[in-house]
């Protein structure tokens, strides 16, 4: 590990900028579960669940920094990063099915549980943006995570005002899986002959199809809603 070495700066900013746009929604799941405690409570609940859910995501994130060293993984991590930054771009069709609780230990089981079912995404991105470096994923989730539990009401707001920032957080994301895919060894004999500066080349174009695909999805969706909703009463 350099710290004088700017790939490693690099790569350290990746890791946050990816888990923090992709926790968007855990903050959102984590206020909810929440908000019928009282409020001491509530903070020891968004406390504890977090930290849980801190452990609970650096523990996958391990397993999955190993399976990616498996031949045609990266690969396949590719395609799901790349369907995960068109996800991203694609509104919701509805908010996440998560109960308040009023009480406190079920409401930490409950940002467990969603947080587990929710943090695929981040785990399989961050594994990706951390290039196989254990330290850099540490450092990289010990940075990110507090950042995202802390500032979680603020996080959701600044995305609800500003959008192009999760229009950049996609394109980061379809940006890691072109350096994944190109960086497979199982298709070393194709990129070889071809200088390292093409990794880039494979890299923008994960972005370029992200936006472009995701967008497009988004578009489509927007206008079969507006066809639609002359027909439902009220």
């Amino acid at each position: 590990m350099d710290f004088d070495d700017p790939a490693f700066w690099t790569a350290l900013l990746k890791i946050i900028g990816v888990n923090i746009v992709l926790s968007g929604d855990n903050a959102v799941v984590i206020a909810l579960a929440a908000r019928s405690l009282p409020p001491a409570q509530q903070k020891k609940a968004i406390f504890w669940g977090s930290a849980a859910a801190i452990i609970m995501r650096i523990v996958l994130t391990l397993f999955a920094v190993a399976l990616l060293a498996l031949p045609w993984l990266k690969i396949i991590g590719s395609v799901l990063l790349l369907w995960i930054g068109v996800k991203l771009l694609v509104p919701e069709e509805g908010d996440e099915n998560v109960s308040a609780s009023d009480n406190l230990t079920q409401a930490i089981k409950t940002i467990l549980i969603a947080d587990l079912v929710m943090s695929i995404d981040n785990v399989i991105a961050v594994a990706a943006a951390a290039g196989g470096s254990l330290a850099l994923l540490i450092i990289g989730l010990a940075i990110s995570i507090p950042l995202v539990i802390f500032g979680a009401t603020l996080l959701v707001k600044v995305m609800e005002r500003y959008p192009i920032i999760i229009v950049i957080g996609a394109a980061l994301i379809g940006f890691v899986a072109g350096e994944m895919a190109w960086e497979e060894s199982v298709i070393s004999p194709w990129t070889s002959p071809y200088p390292a500066s093409m990794k880039y080349v494979a890299a923008v174009i994960g972005a370029a199809f992200v936006v472009v695909v995701g967008q497009w999805i988004a578009r489509r969706k927007a206008r079969e809603a507006s066809v639609q909703a002359p027909a439902n009463p009220g």
